[in-house]
């Protein structure tokens, strides 16, 4: 038997061994020591390239009505696997890791001081440089960490739960911290062209982290994360939205664009540079 990818929901998963069992495939599903997270073995190593090629179009659309009805003709719409509810901190706290809880920490506990002091002292300490204050070197990604409303805040911190305890639990947290390091500073270097220091949120890290997630989830889909087709459409609606001052709202549209770039040239160079690695290892 050989390991196939891991899967946070196992009735997705059960989905998927349902659809590949129709074509005489035989997978087994197992649970991990993560909560909810299992794992895929398929059991004739000689299908493995026909198992990875339906894989890859599985995490673009997990949801596609073909998984459903294969559960549907096999009659498996359950699982081995008891559900358990997911909805508490234990939970929560094994899904993500350090660095993720860290920063929701960081940008809830700012955006509390942003209503008890007000936003001009605080965005005097923690606003993209200007002026003489390009050698305070953490202002360069502190602004990320500023939200000015309640709604963005719960917004942007939805999605880097999503997104970024995806990376830091099948990647890394070092990765995780790459990524949040590096599109902080040129989303903000890229926004501070046309809004001066005048801007603030952790969204130029959130599209890094969406342009990171769906092109390692197409390039290598079993390092186990992935990014569902609906939200992406999303994200770019909310890009167009932004361009198009639809709704006259004040958005950060040179952040999200140049951190989308960001997270999709990092995404690139890693898995490429892996793929190049494993041919060399064999």
């Amino acid at each position: 038997m050989i390991h196939v990818t891991s899967i946070s929901n196992p009735r997705l998963a059960q989905a998927f061994i349902d659809y590949m069992a129709m074509q005489d495939i035989h997978l087994t599903m197992q649970p991990t020591s993560e909560p909810s997270l299992v794992e895929l073995w398929l059991e004739d190593d000689s299908q493995l390239s026909l198992v990875e090629h339906e894989l890859r179009h599985f995490v673009r659309d997990p949801l596609h009505e073909r998984y459903q009805e294969a559960s549907w003709q096999t009659g498996k719409s359950g699982t081995l696997f008891k559900y358990r509810n997911n909805l508490n901190w234990s939970t929560l706290k094994n899904q993500s890791g350090p660095l993720t809880i860290t920063i929701t920490a960081i940008c809830t506990l700012v955006y509390l001081w942003i209503q008890i002091a007000g936003t001009p002292d605080v965005m005097n300490w923690l606003a993209w440089p200007n002026g003489g204050q390009y050698l305070e070197l953490w202002r360069w990604v502190s602004h990320a960490l500023l939200h000015f409303s309640l709604t963005h805040l719960l917004f942007n911190l939805v999605l880097w739960w999503y997104l970024g305890s995806q990376v830091e639990r099948k990647i890394s947290a070092g990765k995780l911290f790459e990524i949040t390091i590096a599109s902080a500073f040129f989303s903000g270097w890229a926004q501070s062209l046309f809004s001066g220091s005048h801007f603030g949120g952790l969204s130029g890290v959130v599209y890094a982290l969406i342009g990171y997630v769906w092109l390692t989830g197409e390039i290598s889909p079993k390092r186990g994360i992935s990014i569902p087709r609906g939200l992406i459409a999303i994200s770019v609606i909310w890009l167009l939205v932004g361009y198009s001052d639809v709704f006259s709202l004040n958005i950060a549209n040179a952040a999200h664009i140049s951190g989308l770039i960001i997270g999709l040239l990092m995404g690139l160079w890693d898995n490429l540079r892996k793929q190049k690695n494993q041919e060399y290892s064999k």
